[in-house]
């Protein structure tokens, strides 16, 4: 026969019993921001759909407007990919025709991805993406403004971290 231990351990604060209390899911920042990006991404799909992109296919093409050609190196650091994840997102962009992908001349090395005549045509719809999405957002132009600067600001002081760790 097995006793029952009872114990008090609920009326003790955890901090005080000599552990730490189980962190819970709606106090972490890492689920905050998650659920923020999967959300974001849902927000885009039907803005993208009529393109024919999926959203990381989107970054990708805003990356290259930005600067062509680029080597996947610099893309990757861009759109905080590494090449294990990028390389298979860009064959399939080639295989549908925005993109091509070839060999610097100068180095063999690296390659060179650019957009193609399709792939900068979708350049000019992507207007039509961003009013969609600004009649999506919850919040006002401002608050949209503070927002980015704060997770801006973030995201580059945990890659600061990240490099000199």
């Amino acid at each position: 026969m097995t006793a029952k231990v009872e114990t008090k351990a609920k009326d003790v604060p955890a901090e005080a019993a000599g552990t730490f209390a189980m962190p819970r899911l709606d106090q972490q920042l890492c689920f905050a921001l998650y659920s923020a990006s999967g959300l974001m991404t849902k927000v885009y799909r039907p803005l993208l759909e009529p393109l024919g992109l999926t959203y990381p296919q989107y970054l990708v093409m805003l990356a290259l407007w930005e600067r062509a050609p680029s080597t996947i190196g610099a893309l990757g650091e861009a759109l905080g990919l590494d090449s294990a994840t990028l390389t298979p997102l860009l064959k399939r962009m080639e295989a549908g025709g925005l993109i091509t992908r070839r060999r610097d001349a100068a180095d063999e090395r690296r390659v060179l991805v650019e957009p193609t005549a399709k792939g900068q045509a979708m350049r000019a719809h992507i207007k039509d993406v961003s009013a969609g999405l600004a009649c999506a957002m919850p919040l006002e132009a401002e608050e949209l403004k503070s927002l980015h600067r704060t997770l801006t600001g973030f995201v580059a002081k945990l890659r600061n971290a990240a490099s000199t760790s």
